[in-house]
């Protein structure tokens, strides 16, 4: 058993997550902790809501909140709406906790003291109509080197260098068109120079590695080509104090929300370990060298997971060209792999909250239930390359993959034990046609975990449904609703026990692409209580402020159940089965929800008042017991 580190991107807090952030962030990162606790490893997995940086303060002024009103709004929005999918977090929290604040502070000041944070004058830039600060991100223009028209002021997305927002060419607002103002502000710069060495280092040995997905070590390294110093302190009022003499009581500078926002995967772990009430426990993902750490995020986000991260983390332990001595912490590691994925696209374009054409995660939960979009996600998600979401593959995947596919096998087998036995049925000779449906089911546990391992989801899913398909094409070969003779009897026996043993095996298999779905097949098999622990949703007091609670995401997962063949117990009473998917009506969903895009408001199916309400799902209407449906009968910023 190893230690392994789970870290998820933080969603921001401007508002509800759709399903574009969470097939980035979210369900592979769920997909992968689940496995990997499954395959006997001790896992943490931590994130939260990401709350401090300009955007907040002007959504706040649009909305007439305070900047800790809109963020407390949002958060809870989130935090229902990840628990709703089911994503297993050890603890999702925020960045707003004073723990946070406390763990940022002290990276901070070792980094300081270590010489890699350096104090220069540069030029910042200012709304002429408002006097705000105009963040980097919030500035668009011609870059300077590729002439990329719609370059950011911290960097060009289309030839990846880094940029200052002075360096654009014809430089505007983006929140208002204007041309800004620049003026010489003092502000204190993370010196990548000087750990471009061990930055370059660390990447070749991950190059070597042969693990990361390409696409992602080639953006990585190309990063060191044109390293400079890059601001990580802002002129802005709503973000973490700078802890130094003489500039922590300064009202307008504040830390780089990207400089506090990646710590949150250490104040996360380390919140975690204080509510264990093992406060250093948190050091065995951290301090030890044999752990591994997986940091789960969409490409936009590469940047500050294979640079500025690493960087700070190399800089807090004095090993750049500097040198110094670690702080408190220790030395800590440095990500064993950043997994990010692509983009995904909305029936062909950008999703687009600004134009609604979205589809947030807390409306498509409640229509369809977590499982048709977890499953579209991990079988057609932007695992290595961009995908787009469209209502009719959504719809095709899970009438023709889920319910006809895998619900229909399971309906299927449980119906005709229930007919015919009552309980799982002993088997007696077993023929090769057995053997071989059995050895197949059990080969994938290797193929299926090898890919999860290297988080190739979408050939793990596949090689799963193959083996459905395979037990399946079982059932046509043996056709056990033709034994119905007395001299048949044992033969029938043999064949529903090793279905059942094939259904069970498939359902762990699958386990963790769809835990919920996984919960409701183990109850089909007779099984009792919840096969994959589910996370909660917990109101908690801050640990450092007894006046301000908040919402985390946590769980209990020892009871995971393990990656391997269980035997099913003869005997085991098997009922008549109800559906475990919902088949859905094509013309009628389509039409639906492509008449929602261009006004798709959060919230219109379920409203988020209180954080710890539980989902409000209509009740399904089932298949028929006819054609492909399934029936008893017939057996988804700144931040991600």
């Amino acid at each position: 058993m190893s230690h392994v580190l789970s870290a998820v991107a933080w969603p921001y807090t401007n508002g509800p997550r759709h399903i574009g952030h969470v097939a980035g962030f979210g369900v592979p990162s769920d997909v992968f902790s689940r496995y990997m606790r499954m395959a006997g490893h001790d896992v943490l997995m931590v994130s939260g809501t990401d709350e401090h940086g300009t955007p907040i303060l002007v959504l706040a002024e649009e909305e007439g909140l305070t900047p800790q009103e809109l963020v407390d709004k949002y958060n809870a929005v989130i935090a229902q709406d990840l628990t709703d999918l089911g994503l297993s977090y050890d603890l999702f929290t925020r960045t707003t906790t004073r723990n946070h604040y406390a763990v940022v502070q002290e990276l901070f000041r070792q980094v300081h003291a270590n010489g890699y944070m350096i104090e220069q004058t540069t030029r910042g830039a200012i709304s002429p109509s408002t006097g705000r600060t105009l963040p980097d991100r919030y500035i668009e223009g011609t870059c300077p080197i590729c002439g990329f028209p719609e370059a950011r002021g911290d960097q060009c997305d289309n030839c990846g260098n880094q940029l200052d927002a002075d360096e654009l060419i014809n430089p505007r607002s983006k929140i208002n068109g204007e041309t800004p103002e620049f003026v010489e502000t003092q502000h204190f710069f993370l010196d990548l120079p000087a750990l471009a060495g061990a930055l370059g280092e660390w990447l070749d040995g991950r190059e070597a590695s042969g693990t990361w997905r390409p696409n992602v070590i080639k953006f990585s390294k190309n990063l060191l080509k044109d390293v400079r110093p890059r601001a990580m302190t802002r002129d802005i009022d709503w973000g973490i104090p700078i802890p130094l003499e003489g500039w922590e009581d300064n009202p307008t500078k504040r830390l780089y929300v990207w400089f506090d926002a990646v710590i949150g995967y250490l104040s996360a772990s380390i919140e975690w370990a204080r509510r264990t009430g093992d406060a250093e426990r948190w050091r065995e993902w951290w301090n030890d060298p044999s752990a591994v750490s997986y940091y789960f995020q969409g490409k936009d986000n590469i940047t500050f997971h294979s640079q500025i991260w690493p960087a700070e983390l190399l800089g807090y332990a004095g090993r750049g060209d500097k040198g110094g001595e670690p702080g408190e912490y220790g030395v800590l590691n440095l990500p064993t792999e950043v997994v990010a994925s692509e983009f995904m696209t909305l029936e062909g374009k950008q999703f687009s909250t600004s134009r609604k054409h979205v589809i947030y995660v807390q409306d498509i939960v409640a229509r369809y239930g977590p499982d048709p979009i977890r499953y579209f996600i991990c079988a057609a998600g932007p695992e290595n390359q961009d995908a787009d979401f469209s209502w009719a593959e959504f719809v095709q995947r899970n009438n023709s993959e889920l319910v006809a596919g895998w619900g229909n096998l399971v309906n299927r087998t449980a119906a005709m034990i229930a007919k015919s036995f009552g309980e799982v049925p002993s088997p007696y000779a077993a023929e090769p046609v057995d053997e071989e449906l059995l050895a197949t089911v059990r080969g994938a546990f290797a193929t299926v975990g090898a890919s999860l391992e290297r988080h190739r989801q979408k050939a793990a899913l596949a090689e799963v449904m193959r083996v459905v398909g395979e037990a399946n094409a079982y059932v046509s070969k043996t056709e056990p609703f033709k034994l119905k003779g007395d001299d048949e009897r044992e033969r029938l026996s043999t064949v529903l026990h090793t279905l059942a043993q094939a259904v069970s095996d498939i359902n762990t298999l699958i386990s963790p692409f769809l835990p919920h779905a996984a919960n409701r097949v183990h109850a089909v098999l007779g099984g009792e209580g919840e096969f994959m622990p589910m996370p909660r949703l917990e109101v908690v007091r801050d640990l450092d402020d007894d006046t301000r609670s908040y919402p985390v995401i946590t769980g209990e997962y020892s009871s995971t159940p393990r990656w391997e063949s269980r035997p099913v117990v003869v005997g085991t009473p098997i009922a008549k089965p109800t559906g475990v998917f919902v088949k859905l009506d094509p013309e009628q969903v389509i039409e639906d929800e492509r008449s929602r895009l261009g006004d798709a408001a959060p919230g219109g199916t379920r409203h988020h008042t209180d954080p710890l309400a539980a989902p409000k799902m209509a009740a399904p209407k089932m298949a028929g017991s006819k054609g492909a449906g399934e029936s008893p009968a017939d057996g988804e910023t700144p931040s991600a």
